[in-house]
């Protein structure tokens, strides 16, 4: 198969993609038109039947995968696929794997590397709070290792919520010797726990959008509720340390504005969220200048606010 990010302007294609979305428009002249949204591992496009009624368009729907043929043109910059014969794919027709974007990193590696990390923690109250996340509960690590860390901004592939737990980790590591009035099993603990409410914020893949639960609390909230209901299980566990990590998934996104319920007013609770931070942006930035030429602009990114490009490659021996 020919994936979306090689497709160029002017390329005749016949192959199948997963339907991720559809919608049945109207043009200004009023005629009927369906806008669909076609996906596979390496990237999203936008997709258009401007005769929808023609018998060469099946049935199909939403997360379907489709057979299509079509023509390559360029809309606002963007690839947009004019899809002229459509039909739901044969199951010989497609391996799924081939349309789920997933991460670079191995997903049992990242497993056993969290797990790893679990074992630093001392505090048995922190310690008995993760195992039951992450070594007991295996609906949860299910979930866990298969979900994204966001919808489209970074981390939005399989296994992205654990690499990006993963990302948040080690920073909060390095944070944690360079100052050491930062208290290691907190942040550590926070730093695993502080996006395990996306589990039921975004749904799986295929879908991977937002559900009814996401919309209406967000995982800043029911992950701090998820951590309450485990936490009310193990005897004994204080309920000011409880409240101390609570706080500090409650604060990660830093700012009210930015979705937080509470500002930082822990040290721990400052050090993850810059921590998030970093790890966001850094692989917002990764992921947009992938596959692109140096020192070409690639234009306004809105979530890092600003024109940006790929890094120049200096040599020592040229300078170019």
């Amino acid at each position: 198969m020919k994936y979306l990010n090689e497709l160029v302007e002017g390329d005749r294609i016949s192959a199948v993609y997963l339907c991720k979305k559809m919608a049945m428009l109207t043009t200004k002249n009023g005629k009927d038109y369906m806008s669909l949204t076609l996906m596979d591992k390496t990237a999203t496009a936008d997709a258009k039947i401007w005769e929808p009624n023609s018998e060469g368009i099946g049935d199909f729907d939403e997360l379907d995968y489709i057979y299509i043929t079509g023509e390559v043109t360029v809309f606002n910059g963007a690839i947009q696929i004019n899809i002229r014969r459509l039909r739901r794919a044969g199951e010989e027709e497609y391996i799924p794997a081939d349309y789920l974007p997933m991460s670079p990193y191995d997903n049992d590696g990242m497993y056993n590397q969290l797990k790893n990390v679990i074992d630093t923690i001392k505090n048995r109250y922190l310690n008995s709070l993760l195992k039951s996340f992450f070594i007991e509960d295996e609906a949860f690590i299910e979930a866990f290792r298969s979900s994204s860390a966001a919808k489209t901004v970074h981390h939005g592939f399989v296994g992205g919520l654990m690499q990006h737990t993963l990302g948040v980790t080690r920073l909060c590591k390095f944070y944690t010797k360079a100052y050491p009035a930062l208290d290691h099993d907190l942040l550590i603990s926070a730093a695993l726990l502080h996006d395990i409410g996306k589990v039921k914020e975004l749904s799986q893949f295929p879908e991977n959008d937002y559900t009814d639960d996401g919309q209406l609390l967000g995982h800043i909230y029911m992950g701090a509720e998820m951590i309450a209901v485990k936490a009310e299980q193990i005897e004994g566990f204080p309920p000011k340390l409880l409240s101390e990590l609570q706080h500090c998934i409650l604060a990660h996104h830093g700012e009210l504005e930015f979705g937080s319920p509470k500002t930082p007013e822990l040290i721990e609770a400052l050090a993850l969220h810059y921590a998030d931070n970093t790890d966001a942006k850094l692989e917002t930035f990764t992921e947009a200048v992938k596959g692109k030429e140096q020192d070409k602009w690639l234009g306004m990114n809105r979530p890092l606010g600003g024109n940006i490009r790929k890094t120049s490659v200096w040599t020592e021996s040229t300078g170019e």
